[in-house]
């Protein structure tokens, strides 16, 4: 059976594989390539506010499986909203960080991101 920290590995894998990024990368860089991919706006030049909503959206895709937001419209220039469902408990650095990168993992396993074998060794 696959740990977490194996799935975490093959994440951080992909983002260096196909965005060239460092060896340990960090949760906003993934978090703001996340948003990117679920706006669908690619590769851009992003203002500082832009690069907050992006990692917004993320944040609440990322959580909306696990009850803390749900997706509710498109509005009319394609972002993404969600309503808050339920407030997000009080955590400490460390237990953000390691209920993001569950988040980030379910991620990669509903969006089918992981290669193959790793899918199969899943179901």
């Amino acid at each position: 059976m696959i740990t977490e920290g194996e799935l975490w590995t093959e994440v951080e894998h992909f983002f260096q594989e196909r965005f060239d990024t460092e060896k340990n990368v960090s949760i906003e860089t993934i978090l703001f390539l996340i948003g990117v991919q679920e706006l669908g706006s690619g590769s851009q030049d992003y203002t500082k506010d832009d690069k907050v909503n992006l990692i917004h959206i993320a944040v609440c895709r990322l959580l909306e499986p696990f009850g803390y937001y749900k997706f509710t419209h498109y509005d009319e220039g394609g972002f993404p909203h969600f309503e808050e469902l339920e407030e997000l408990p009080e955590l400490k650095p460390n237990e953000q960080s390691v209920l993001m990168k569950k988040a980030v993992i379910h991620y990669f396993i509903d969006e089918k991101l992981f290669p193959e074998a790793i899918l199969n060794q899943l179901n």
